[in-house]
């Protein structure tokens, strides 16, 4: 049977065929083909959910470009009219086909009538006129996002003075629901008028426009992308907020030697022990040698901000090397620092950091971390299996062996040690199973320390749409109650086979968040219907009233996972609750679920209730 197009698509095509020869395109599309920006996602769009939303989220920074050249040329925002919205997207769409990308990359990822101007987009801004009438002639953009945003400390100070006018933005509005067009003009602005050096520098590609290139790990700059939310996550106010991604160069500094610090050339063949720490330092040879040069036949995927490979050393142990890419680390000196923090870390859950390795490269340092392999690969791996790598779903005793894994390596982190770590990024894949099929948490690169009684605060929201807390999502607070919450999610998951977070879910209007779904079935009485169906045909296998055990780990899910701070427990409680060792609260109420009918998806965009944020997000909005 033929499958129907979409009617927004061939409105679309339509309105392409009508209008797209009336009008001339005012914006130049060269860099398309000039710039080294990464195709792989737009080259197989169609495979997920996933890539489709990376594709989207590449090429509409590419028709950012354009936009800020034209604001600085016309101080226009956007596009008079739709005419010629679409007649610019037919353009784009022309150059993307010069690059064997598929034909409807355009009518896929968005509506031509979001690029065009009105006055109802943002505070009634048309032109950079109106801009300085209702900001003044400075604002936080000027002295934040005018040069040296490939430094990590100045590209999140210029993204912090975006939000800070954004905010000002939305209070001459008085529209919520129009933050993210705000938001957008600021990119714009700091882009086209402010950052000095234009909208195709390094600063405005790797910084405001966080456009994915392709770039050589030896080079002398190395492309960094840092992920900044406002977050795709129920949250108190409503929750599919879209997200920003901001990317950016790190420089590294060289090994600091002397002072009891380890250079690379007073290291031996062997691997060295670090003084006052517990991790082996390696010199690069030997992981060579053990990946076989880091060869594609023992690549492993790609981890939290790097490649990681499976490599052997000489006394026939197994290890997984990852060579790190993208990382928060200021230098060389505080990554030492908290490869010492991270060695020191040893519980039955937590993947063991082995050692690592820093080697000068062209006065850059490039970063190995080396941990000892897990056989079983990730969770994520085993509850959404691919199609060609296809795996027996997992037992009752395994996923609830998993989650009570999972929750012991938290309540370490945030209880057996001083000042206490919150992971920031627990999920599937950052979840890995053992010979034995045991959990253990991995990645700590996201980790961050505490200080006793605090939380964090932090323009740089770091972590994964889906998983996210919607206090650190929407107002970068991390607590150790932001982990329980992802923690919550991965339980959801692991009981009901279905994926945290789908934008695109077959066959129903709405889009899937895991976290409301399920709490509107417990709520309504019907907790087996949450439940995976591998699970219930388990039942009467043996074990001791298994479905009472598994509403009750759903359960907690759920309550960790509440969108309110204060009704979350703590990992030692949720913990407590799993066990048995005391009973689950009864599950509280929480603010209108995004599978509420008040939620609907309209054409390509996505509406939320007025009664929640009356935000309306479109998938190629430029804020990610």
């Amino acid at each position: 049977m033929t499958k129907s197009i979409p009617q927004h698509t061939l409105i679309f095509f339509f309105l392409l065929l009508t209008y797209a020869q009336s009008q001339t395109c005012p914006l130049d599309f060269t860099h398309v083909s000039t710039i080294p920006w990464n195709t792989t996602d737009c080259q197989s769009y169609n495979k997920s959910t996933e890539t489709k939303n990376s594709c989207c989220q590449s090429v509409v920074s590419l028709i950012g470009i354009p936009l800020a050249h034209r604001l600085k040329q016309t101080s226009n925002f956007r596009l008079p009219d739709l005419s010629t919205s679409i007649s610019c997207l037919n353009d784009l769409q022309t150059k993307l086909n010069s690059l064997s990308l598929p034909s409807n990359l355009t009518s896929v990822c968005f509506d031509p009538n979001q690029f065009v101007i009105n006055n109802e987009t943002c505070a009634g801004i048309q032109t950079t006129k109106d801009w300085v009438s209702r900001l003044g002639p400075t604002t936080a953009l000027d002295s934040a996002c005018s040069s040296g945003l490939t430094d990590l400390t100045r590209c999140d100070a210029c993204v912090a003075a975006g939000f800070r006018v954004q905010k000002q933005l939305i209070n001459l509005d008085g529209n919520s629901s129009h933050g993210v067009y705000c938001y957008h003009f600021a990119v714009l602005y700091a882009a086209g008028i402010v950052n000095k050096k234009g909208p195709e520098s390094d600063d405005a590609l790797s910084c405001l426009f966080s456009l994915s290139l392709r770039s050589s790990f030896s080079s002398k700059k190395k492309r960094h992308t840092v992920a900044l939310a406002l977050g795709i996550t129920g949250g108190v106010i409503g929750a599919l907020v879209i997200a920003g991604l901001v990317g950016l160069y790190l420089r590294f500094g060289k090994v600091v030697k002397g002072g009891g610090e380890v250079g690379w050339e007073d290291q031996e063949s062997r691997p060295k022990w670090r003084p006052n720490t517990g991790s082996i330092w390696f010199k690069i040879e030997e992981l060579e040698k053990a990946t076989n040069s880091f060869s594609q036949k023992n690549f492993i995927g790609r981890g939290g901000f790097g490649f990681v490979y499976k490599g052997v050393l000489p006394d026939g142990s197994v290890i997984a090397v990852k060579k790190v890419i993208e990382s928060e680390f200021q230098g060389d000196a505080e990554f030492r620092n908290e490869v010492e923090i991270i060695s020191n870390l040893k519980h039955r859950n937590l993947v063991p950091l082995r050692g690592c390795s820093m080697v000068d490269e062209d006065s850059e340092s490039q970063r190995y971390l080396v941990y000892d392999y897990m056989e079983n690969g990730n969770l994520d791996d085993h509850l959404f299996p691919r199609v060609e790598t296809p795996k027996t779903p997992l037992s009752w005793p395994q996923r609830k062996s998993i989650i009570l894994d999972v929750a012991k390596g938290l309540a370490y982190l945030h209880y057996g040690v001083k000042p206490a770590i919150y992971h920031r990024d627990i999920k599937g894949t950052n979840i890995l199973l053992d010979v034995d099929m045991r959990a253990r948490v991995a990645d700590f690169g996201l980790a961050k320390q505490s200080r006793e009684g605090e939380s964090h605060l932090t323009t740089r929201v770091a972590g994964t749409h889906g998983y996210l807390a919607p206090e650190y999502a929407l107002y970068g607070q991390l607590t150790e109650k932001s982990d329980v919450y992802s923690f919550g999610v991965v339980i959801l998951e692991i009981m009901c086979g279905r994926k945290a977070l789908d934008l695109s879910t077959s066959g129903s209007p709405n889009t899937f968040l895991i976290t409301d779904w399920a709490w509107s079935l417990v709520k309504a009485g019907k907790t087996v219907e949450a439940l995976a169906p591998s699970l219930l045909a388990e039942e009467g296998s043996g074990i001791s009233n298994p479905k009472a055990i598994m509403e009750r780990f759903l359960q907690v899910g759920i309550l960790c996972a509440h969108v309110l701070v204060a009704l979350r427990p703590t990992i030692l409680d949720a913990l407590k609750m799993l066990e048995g060792d005391i009973e689950v609260p009864p599950i509280p109420d929480r603010p209108v679920p995004l599978a509420h009918p008040s939620y609907r998806i309209d054409g390509n965009g996505f509406t939320i209730s007025p009664a929640l944020s009356g935000l309306q997000i479109y998938p190629g909005d430029m804020l990610r």
